[in-house]
């Protein structure tokens, strides 16, 4: 039974007749999560970027979220989209009537934002993908194809995607018919302040009359973003070492520079930041199908150690990481804490200033890639 709400449309056929549509409540949540799942483009990609539209692709609906790495699934998010940026779009949907629209669905979803950053595998997003493609008879790598419309990217895409998640550029989105003015100044204050996350909300407002049914989603939470636009240009090497050397000097910017050219004698990728205020590059290593995170370099003068994201084998082995530990914590002035072998902890760059902390921290590097491709020459 639909609860008819105040307020109102009106429709004006090819005749000129016109209908009124009454404002009405979802019949359940379920209802509202099935219309988002077979409709995608109510999450309205428009009105979040108008000048380059969002276009969305479910990976899965009820996807699980583990609390450890390997672990159980320990929740379930409504939905995982991900954008034609391979941007993962994390979506919980609630009815304005649920309590917990106040409050609870917030920390809800930071306890899936931070577990699936940390914990989520490309092997594990992509058996999602395809099983939610099979169960609607869907072709998986048609699918992707056509919705990405270039076979070339459809190669990389997936990767893409995990390297947007552990460095985390997602996308947070709170789906309800109605948005309490309380979640709205929450979701307000964490998309000013949770760069390169990103936190909206959508509410898709329904209305009915004489066996019609419309549709009007409407995005929010950009307020602040509008005060002070974020632009999503990507950094390069260009830009963040001028950046470097503006904020921080001339030291600084010449050991990124001198990392930069170790990282691509190693043949590593480089995932550059589209962070407005604060530029990164991020040293990664593609090896065997696997990603392997290292550690990234930040505009304000500081080395972020991606402990957190070390998931893959053999990084994930406590007993590699605290040996990793141990020979960054041979360079001068680098004290990392025994607490912090799950999390990203950082230390100013210019302790790598001297030759002898840039060959130590290079050496530990060193002998990270020499333990992840022994492990493939061991297997057996």
């Amino acid at each position: 039974m639909v609860k008819a709400m105040p307020g109102g449309a009106y429709i004006v056929d090819g005749d000129g007749t016109l209908t009124e549509m009454s404002q009405a409540a979802y019949d359940s949540e379920d209802m509202l999560q099935g219309l988002l799942a077979n409709y995608p483009d109510l999450l309205a990609g428009d009105q979040m970027y108008p000048e380059a539209p969002r276009r969305w692709l479910l990976v899965a609906r009820e996807k699980s979220v583990p609390g450890d790495t390997d672990g159980p699934a320990r929740w379930s998010l409504d939905h995982l989209f991900v954008d034609q940026d391979a941007v993962p779009t994390l979506v919980e949907v609630k009815r304005a009537t649920d309590a917990r629209l106040r409050r609870e669905v917030v920390g809800q979803m930071l306890d899936y934002a931070a577990n699936a950053t940390a914990y989520w595998s490309v092997a594990e997003v992509i058996g999602a993908f395809e099983e939610g493609c099979r169960r609607r008879g869907e072709d998986s790598a048609e699918t992707l194809v056509r919705f990405l419309g270039d076979e070339e990217q459809a190669g990389t895409f997936w990767d893409r995607f995990v390297t947007n998640l552990r460095a985390g550029r997602v996308r947070l989105v709170f789906v309800a018919d109605a948005i309490p003015p309380e979640l709205l100044r929450v979701i307000e204050f964490l998309n000013e302040h949770m760069e390169p996350t990103e936190v909206l909300a959508v509410e898709i407002r329904q209305f009915v009359g004489q066996g019609l049914k419309a549709l009007f989603p409407r995005v929010l939470g950009q307020t602040a973003r509008e005060l002070r636009p974020r632009t999503r240009q990507k950094w390069d090497r260009v830009r963040l070492i001028a950046e470097l050397t503006r904020r921080n000097g001339d030291e600084c910017a010449t050991v990124a520079a001198k990392l930069l050219e170790w990282a691509e004698t190693r043949r590593l990728r480089i995932w550059w930041g589209e962070g407005q205020r604060d530029g990164s590059l991020v040293a990664i290593c593609d090896h065997n199908g696997a990603t392997h995170i290292l550690f990234a370099v930040w505009t304000y003068g500081r080395v972020e150690l991606q402990f957190q994201h070390m998931r893959e084998r053999p990084l994930a082995d406590e007993r590699t990481r605290r040996e990793l530990q141990a020979r960054l914590n041979r360079i001068n002035g680098v004290a990392i804490p025994d607490d912090a072998l799950e999390r990203r902890p950082s230390f100013p760059l210019g302790l790598l200033a001297e030759d002898k902390g840039f060959q130590q921290f290079t050496s530990a590097f060193e002998w990270v890639l020499d333990t992840i491709r022994a492990e493939e020459r061991d297997a057996p």
